[in-house]
């Protein structure tokens, strides 16, 4: 008999969740002014907004926090960050950062000016507004495929290297800081980049003289699926798939509170001298001196003990497979989602789910409120809300595709979760033809507005 699939991990420790009533989360819902990432944590009974900071450490990261040196400079943690960095990465140089998004405020202020372009393979919110921050602009290069949450391709977040040749011929290299390619690609669905699109991305920079940023934040899932999914990689090992994959590149940005399993964390990694030194002074200004970033030593120890672990191919296969459960749960159900199953998420379809409700009522965020107010599962919405204004006309950018994201934290939940959830999917899919409003906006930000704004019934 074959053995049935098990976790690569035992359960050391629990935290009690709460379940809710519908009466009491509708209250919740509208004190939130229906944004649900005002809703307090304990209001949540699942807790599917990010995977980012909210994986449960292991027994080895709490123990290497033990050891960690505080020291303002030259600390030992430091030290053993860039060793686990360059082992797994290649990059020689880094900055410690408090996370990803610092790693790109720091970067960007050093190499992007107005009206520069940036293509890449759908930048995530945090890196388009940092470029349209600094009056650039993020020049979308993924592959059409993409856009079509029912075809089934096993790199379906590769760059369209033709579109990105013609943004390439269509500018000179100066206004060209970098190309973006981002591991695995989240806003397509968490999916991955193949090896190929990497080489293929490579020549191309090469050929017109630009650099290659990789937006490392699941770059250890990317590499999974590389090594099961791409030929000539099976007999691979995570490190040397990883290794290979970024000696493609110039430089990378990571918010380890994804593949690095830390609460807090990131870096900015180089593959040469001259870019780490330009981006010193401000890492200095904004996160703290260079060999310590925004990071505790402690901290910084967590996070090369989770680079180890992260790259480790029976917990990845793991975290993986636990998405692919919640996939096939969904397919018994004949729930739209963005296929195949992404690295760290599903991602529902909200325009095939709510097909009532008209774009300008936010359909993704309206799913993500049906979904709370079901069963007091929180996702978060990757559509409309995210995709911001622009930053010339100030209209709405309606994107293609409305998803909700259901990111599962690593190490957290069990598959019982997992069909809890699945169910109540199901559920507000059964009555999505009863769903035909949704909400309208009250008050934004400018830039990243899907923090903090507030809505109101549409």
């Amino acid at each position: 008999m074959k053995l049935p699939f098990a976790e690569s991990f035992k359960i050391k420790m629990v935290e009690t969740i709460k379940k809710s009533t519908r009466e009491e989360r509708e209250k919740w819902m509208k004190e939130a002014k229906y944004n649900l990432f005002n809703l307090k944590s304990d209001y949540v009974f699942i807790d599917l907004l990010t995977d980012s900071g909210t994986g449960a450490m292991s027994d080895k990261q709490w123990a290497a926090m033990m050891e960690g040196d505080e020291s303002y400079a030259g600390a030992r943690s430091y030290y053993n960050l860039k060793e686990s960095i360059k082992d797994i990465t290649g990059f020689p140089y880094f900055l410690p950062t408090h996370q990803g998004r610092a790693a790109e405020n720091v970067l960007f202020s050093a190499i992007i000016k107005a009206d520069d372009m940036v293509p890449g393979n759908s930048h995530f919110d945090t890196t388009k507004g940092h470029i349209e921050f600094r009056k650039a602009h993020a020049i979308d290069c993924t592959i059409e495929e993409a856009k079509d949450t029912t075809i089934e391709l096993p790199f379906k977040g590769n760059m369209d290297l033709n579109k990105l040749e013609e943004v390439l011929k269509k500018y000179p290299k100066e206004k060209i800081p970098c190309i973006v390619v981002t591991i695995t690609n989240n806003t397509a669905g968490g999916q991955p980049v193949s090896m190929a699109n990497v080489k293929g991305v490579s020549a191309l920079a090469k050929k017109y003289g630009v650099k290659i940023l990789f937006d490392s934040a699941r770059f250890a899932e990317n590499a999974y699926f590389i090594k099961t999914r791409e030929e000539g990689y099976a007999d691979k090992s995570i490190r040397e798939i990883a290794l290979e994959m970024f000696s493609y590149g110039d430089f990378m940005t990571m918010s380890s509170k994804k593949d690095a399993i830390v609460n807090m964390g990131g870096f900015l990694a180089f593959r040469n001298e001259e870019d780490w030194q330009k981006c010193q002074m401000y890492n200095i200004m904004f996160e703290g001196f260079i060999t310590y970033g925004g990071m505790s030593g402690r901290d910084m120890n967590a996070l090369a003990q989770g680079l180890r672990e992260g790259t480790d191919f029976e917990y990845l296969e793991t975290r993986i497979n636990q998405i692919a459960y919640l996939g096939k749960k969904l397919d018994e159900y004949g729930i739209p989602y963005q296929r195949p199953a992404g690295g760290h998420a599903i991602f529902l379809d909200a325009k095939k789910i709510l097909t009532h409700v008209p774009k300008e009522q936010l359909i993704a965020q309206t799913l993500g409120i049906e979904l709370y107010l079901e069963a007091g599962i929180r996702g978060v919405e990757i559509g409309c809300l995210l995709a911001d204004r622009d930053p010339e006309t100030r209209e709405n950018r309606y994107p293609e595709l409305e998803l909700l994201r259901l990111a599962i934290p690593r190490r957290v939940y069990t598959n019982n979760h997992m069909d809890y959830v699945a169910a109540a999917i199901k559920n507000v899919y059964d009555r999505r033809e009863s769903i035909t409003k949704g909400y309208v906006i009250l008050k934004e930000l400018p830039i990243m507005r899907h923090f903090t704004v507030e809505l109101g019934p549409g």
